[in-house]
């Protein structure tokens, strides 16, 4: 901003009663009940799932912190309840007619909603590309023993060296990094791509599942200053994508009623695409609410942190890239 200029407005907060938000904050637990409590139960148990559990582990959003409601950044939460429940932690502060998120916490997210934005911008703009089958799948046990693969514990389809015929059959074209970076390393080669953490916003594009799924991590990323209903959203539906990448995997989950979606078959192929394609579809309007918050955000940001947003170079990426989603150990890869 140069001297010059006049004060950006400051956005009049949306007061909203109690007994609104309690309702709605009751109701978004009641949801992400129905995912968690699963969860959990196997958890205590020892017993893993390798569909339902996976978004619990590939990524750091933890399922308390799912759990808990959020109204979002310029939102006054009204009642004495609001106290109680929000005012325990650092994100949120007292104001005239209830408790608020911190605007200077806000403030100091700018270079990573810029990024994230940056990013979903960019996959918004490029066209849907459904030639890929769900071959990543395949790629991360090439030429293993099946006591090396990730779920071990679930046989091979059609064994090993169906397995390997199939990858070899086949091309891959996988454009998303955090996919690619857990191939197996006679596989990599294969990919006709060569993504990378620098590329990823040269390279991700709408029809891929991964990129669509991790949807979620972009919403909780922007947390608590969205709507956490914005980010159950995006969990449901990155939960039903996960079990068509399990149902197109190379893994046998018939025995949990996962019937296999056959990409080594024409007919395979197109019901994958199909899926892909319906995917696709819903993805691009939550990648649309996500670009339409973050610049809610950054319109809420006063005028010189914005400014700072803008700044390129290696700081804007770091905040949102170099992070443990994005450094996922081999322990928990898809």
């Amino acid at each position: 901003m140069r001297p010059s200029d006049p004060p950006a407005p400051t956005p009049v907060p949306t007061e909203v009663p109690e007994a609104t938000w309690l309702a709605r904050q009751a109701a978004h637990e009641r949801r992400v009940d129905a995912w968690v409590a699963p969860h959990r139960g196997r958890r205590k148990d020892q017993r893993r799932h390798p569909v339902e559990d996976f978004l619990f582990t590939y990524y750091s959003h933890r399922p308390a912190r799912l759990r808990r409601w959020h109204p979002g950044a310029g939102v006054v939460l009204a009642g004495e309840a609001a106290r109680r429940t929000f005012l325990h932690g650092r994100d949120y502060v007292e104001v005239a007619g209830g408790v608020m998120i911190d605007p200077a916490v806000l403030a100091g997210r700018a270079d990573a909603i810029r990024w994230i934005r940056d990013l979903l911008t960019a996959t918004r703009g490029r066209p849907a590309s459904f030639g890929c089958f769900g071959l990543h799948e395949w790629a991360m046990v090439y030429r293993l023993p099946q006591e090396r693969v990730r779920h071990a514990g679930w046989p091979l389809r059609l064994g090993a060296e169906g397995t390997d015929r199939v990858v070899e059959s086949q091309r891959i074209r996988c454009s998303h990094f955090d996919a690619y970076r857990f191939f197996t390393e006679p596989a990599s080669p294969l990919n006709t791509l060569r993504p990378t953490r620098e590329t990823q916003l040269d390279l991700e594009q709408p029809g891929c599942l991964h990129a669509n799924m991790d949807l979620y991590k972009w919403a909780y990323k922007l947390a608590p200053h969205v709507p956490s209903e914005l980010v159950a959203d995006c969990f449901e539906l990155a939960r039903e994508i996960r079990t068509l990448d399990m149902r197109a995997s190379p893994y046998d989950l018939r025995a949990l009623g996962h019937e296999p979606v056959p990409i080594e078959t024409p007919e395979g192929r197109a019901e994958y695409a199909g899926a892909q394609r319906d995917f696709s579809v819903r993805a691009q309007a939550l990648r649309d609410r996500l670009i339409d918050a973050c610049d809610g955000l950054l319109s809420l940001i006063d005028p010189l942190a914005r400014a700072r947003s803008d700044r390129p170079g290696p700081q804007a990426r770091s905040d949102c890239s170099d992070c443990s989603d994005c450094s996922t150990p081999a322990r928990t890869r898809p």
